[in-house]
């Protein structure tokens, strides 16, 4: 048995994912005499390697991509090697309908930090969280399997969390008004107590700017019972002079105005 074999024995078996000891194994050639092979299936467009060793087959409707959309690799992957994920930020709002268009690079939470992926014109990048294993998520349906996706809750404090990786504050108060029609105030207060206080400070303020005031009352308490000093609403921009907002312990060092 060849290679090409090989991976149309798994295609035709709706199975779309492999690594090179896989191919070796069932063809009993030798790991050099695979790679060649394997570099030939590449070379024409059938197969992709966003990582090393670790292989997917490009049905047709994805060749002009070249690569699957990370939803249908990434689970895999992670599954391999034995390491939790969640898709996170842009890329999980995207999946609760909450974003304008789709990202052009992906944002998977993991662990620790991971490269990013390039496969074809996909783009993946990991952004870490060490205790990703408590947070609260959701599983989509996907041609070859399931995905993992953070609630739109936590998708919603990650946001102001990790704004840098969101396009920035004025971004994200421009996703969360479409956001907030996925959530709800319970889901909002697990993740919030999962979560740095200083997230909830943010969210907080935001989630008043676009008056959604039972959201944001829902954060309240927590807020009066563990901020213990004001945070600033951007923690790279000066303070000095910036109004300071009681409510949320927040110091409004930025004027926040949504992307349209």
């Amino acid at each position: 048995m060849f290679a090409r074999e090989y991976v149309a024995n798994l295609a035709a078996r709706g199975d779309y994912h492999f690594t090179t000891d896989d191919v070796a194994k069932a063809t009993g050639r030798s790991p050099r005499a695979v790679r060649a092979q394997l570099r030939r299936l590449k070379a024409r467009g059938t197969i992709a390697e966003p990582v090393q060793s670790f292989h997917i087959i490009i049905p047709p409707e994805y060749r002009s991509r070249g690569c699957l959309p990370p939803e249908q690799f990434i689970p895999q992957l992670m599954g391999l090697i034995g390491e939790p994920y969640y898709f996170a930020l842009l890329s999980a709002a995207q999946r609760h309908g909450a974003a304008h268009q789709r990202p052009q690079v992906d944002k998977v939470m993991v662990r620790k930090n991971r490269p990013s992926i390039e496969c074809g014109q996909v783009r993946v990048e990991f952004v870490a969280r060490r205790d990703l294993r408590r947070m609260p998520v959701c599983e989509f349906n996907t041609p070859r399997g399931t995905a993992r996706y953070s609630t739109p809750e936590l998708t919603a404090l990650e946001l102001v969390g990790y704004p840098n990786y969101a396009g920035g504050l004025s971004n994200v108060l421009a996703v969360l008004r479409d956001l907030v029609d996925e959530m709800e105030a319970e889901g909002l207060v697990e993740a919030a107590h999962l979560s740095p206080v200083s997230w909830s400070q943010r969210l907080g303020y935001l989630l008043e700017r676009i008056e959604e005031i039972d959201l944001a009352r829902a954060l309240r308490p927590l807020v009066s019972a563990h901020a213990q000093s004001f945070t600033p609403l951007r923690r790279a921009v000066s303070r000095i002079g910036a109004d300071r907002n009681g409510t949320w312990k927040l110091i409004v060092n930025v004027d926040i105005e949504p992307d349209e």
